[in-house]
């Protein structure tokens, strides 16, 4: 069996699997790294967005085999030490705005809010709701509104 090492949230990392195993199973099951969610498995959904290199991805529709030694993915779990503090800005908005309800989705949301917020500035552009609505992370309970304001709140703090 093939051996597939990459960098996740920060440390080395190396698993023998198949290549055609899709990343987040790697994540998840093997690496037992469980804050990118499950939700469609073909790269509708969004739960399971994670950064690979700092932009934001979908692990379940990614093959193993396609990540390089050199890639760095973070997770959900890895993202406050991205800013050496206990909370990244984006996870605290989430809890000073009350955005979760079931909790399922918000780990994938934070991710795509981080990335869409560093896209925006790469970009000169403002986080604002057109902007936002780029996004296009499901979220079952509808917290959508908390979501697009928690997203300009930690992006002030970013």
């Amino acid at each position: 069996m093939p051996t597939h090492t990459f960098q996740l949230n920060g440390e080395q990392v190396s698993v023998d699997v198949e290549d055609d195993v899709r990343l987040l199973w790697v994540i998840r099951d093997l690496l037992k790294v469980t804050g990118p969610k499950y939700g469609c498995g073909i790269n509708v959904c969004k739960a399971c967005t994670s950064h690979i290199n700092g932009k934001a991805f979908n692990p379940c529709s990614v093959q193993v085999k396609d990540i390089r030694p050199t890639d760095e993915v973070t997770t959900i779990e890895g993202l406050a030490d991205t800013v050496k503090a206990d909370l990244h800005p984006m996870q605290q908005a989430w809890i000073d705005n009350d955005v979760a309800q079931c909790g399922y989705c918000q780990p994938g949301q934070i991710m795509a809010a981080v990335a869409k917020v560093k896209q925006c500035r790469a970009e000169g552009r403002e986080v604002d709701d057109d902007a936002i609505e780029e996004l296009r992370n499901i979220c079952r309970c509808g917290t959508y509104n908390r979501i697009r304001e928690a997203i300009k709140a930690g992006a002030q703090d970013m």
